[in-house]
């Protein structure tokens, strides 16, 4: 540990947050995970030798997918994408188009909207027609990372695009979680729940997985397009009856289509053996990389990676500040690293401003500390962040606050109890240039927070990078 003293500030809030997003870089797992030896290909746990294919297609879809397709083109090298054919489709955001020497990577949807579309319905046929134009002597490696399930969209017959968009912006609206919303979905896709392995007629896939989701529930992720998925129609009513879909404006052809489902009762077709799915990065990656360099930079560390659905972002926003001022009773610099994924209860569209999880989370904390009826000694400073670079539809990553900014608001600022209620807490925050700006990082674990506390207060910021 270094013998350095922090001033406490944005700056070190700031290293330590990166340094949790880097350690999960969609090119650097990837290159941890395959490599390409004289005789066989290490993909993960499973090795391949030359001899036993011919070709190898690569498919997949998510916010780390240009990032992973990268690092696999340099993992396996000029030589072996010639020799072994190498092709493939990835279906990802906009910003995150680069060209590549193999692998196409496709425009699925703008940045920050993060709901399929037709570019991304275009993308997933493309993938299906590849996947099932693969035979016994070939090799599909699958790429899934967070935001798969918006990305790789394929209606089922009987349901348009703008049906599933009905389902996900009501599900979404009214609370749902991941889990719930996906149960769904999977019952309205042609890909998800299996969809893309039973589609594909390889002799091998292999599904390497950026996870999002806490837990890393492996059919959860992107909707498990390579996982047999083993919830039901019934269940898929059940979350519609219970978020009251019906009176929300989901088209009956959605009730129409699952109501048929169940009551045929029929099961999917089995997914082979020659399926293996494997995670190769989480927000427990991250959290520890984040620790490791709080403590290097002196501070005393505590770290959670929930594996659990969280509360609500205001709830968990309240409790970290109480966490951090119960234990400051010494002023040594310490730091709190968590990861999540909190929930946000959305205001009617009419009523709604701009914001999203992370920034909705920080300006509840900062409404916690501006009713305490003491401000908090020393620094104390909170910065919450979607590792992908995206929160809400937004062009913001989070938010953070400080000493600084508790005293600026405290002094003739606005009010954060009206911007939490309309979910506005991009507007909120943007005045005082305490929005975190990253842009694409290509990759997605969940959120990571760093709550810094005690040692010696820095400087008021002159901004921070982004801002």
């Amino acid at each position: 540990m270094s013998a350095r003293v922090p001033s406490v500030g944005f700056d070190d809030a700031l290293a330590i947050w990166q340094a949790g997003v880097d350690a999960v870089r969609s090119q650097r797992l990837i290159r941890q995970v395959v490599r390409a030896g004289p005789d066989a290909l290490q993909v993960a746990d499973q090795t391949l030798v030359w001899d036993g294919f011919d070709r190898i297609v690569v498919v997949g879809a998510g916010k780390a997918g240009a990032g992973m397709a990268a690092g696999l083109e340099q993992a396996l090298g000029p030589e072996f994408l010639r020799d072994k054919r190498v092709q493939g489709w990835i279906n990802v955001p906009d910003d995150c188009v680069l060209p590549l020497q193999s692998i196409r990577l496709h425009g699925a949807r703008p940045p920050g909207v993060n709901e399929p579309t037709a570019a991304g319905v275009s993308g997933t046929e493309r993938i299906l027609g590849m996947v099932r134009e693969m035979d016994a002597r070939d090799l599909c490696l699958c790429l899934i990372s967070g935001g798969g399930s918006a990305l790789l969209p394929a209606p089922v017959p009987g349901i348009t695009l703008e049906d599933k968009l009905a389902v996900t912006r009501h599900l979404s609206g009214a609370g749902a979680n991941i889990h719930q919303l996906n149960t769904v979905r999977k019952q309205l896709s042609r890909v998800k729940g299996g969809g893309l392995a039973r589609a594909c007629r390889a002799g091998r896939l292999i599904s390497l997985i950026i996870s999002d989701v806490l837990g890393d529930p492996l059919d959860v992720i992107a909707s498990g397009p390579c996982v047999p998925g083993d919830s039901t129609p019934g269940e898929a009513l059940s979350i519609l009856a219970q978020f009251k879909a019906r009176a929300g404006g989901v088209p009956e052809s959605v009730f129409r289509r699952l109501e048929g489902l169940a009551s045929a009762a029929g099961e999917a077709p089995a997914i082979s053996g020659r399926v293996t799915n494997r995670i190769i990065g989480n927000n427990a990656t991250a959290v520890r990389a984040a620790g490791e360099e709080a403590r290097r930079r002196g501070y005393r560390t505590a770290e959670l990676a929930a594996r659990e659905l969280e509360g609500s972002a205001e709830d968990v926003g309240r409790h970290l500040v109480r966490q951090a001022l119960s234990s400051r009773s010494d002023g040594r610099p310490r730091a709190w690293i968590s990861g999540g994924e909190p929930t946000v209860c959305l205001a009617p569209r009419e009523q709604r401003g701009r914001g999203g999880r992370n920034q909705q989370l920080v300006l509840a904390a900062l409404a916690y500390l501006l009713d305490l009826p003491n401000p908090p000694p020393g620094e104390l400073v909170l910065l919450a962040g979607g590792t992908d670079g995206e929160d809400g539809p937004t062009d913001a990553a989070g938010a953070w606050l400080d000493r600084h900014l508790l005293a600026r608001v405290d002094a003739a600022g606005p009010r954060p109890t009206e911007y939490l209620r309309r979910n506005d807490a991009y507007h909120f925050f943007e005045p005082f240039q305490r929005l975190l700006r990253t842009g694409p990082t290509h990759t997605n674990v969940c959120d990571l927070r760093v709550v810094l506390t005690g040692g010696e207060p820095s400087g008021e910021p002159n901004g921070c990078p982004g801002t």
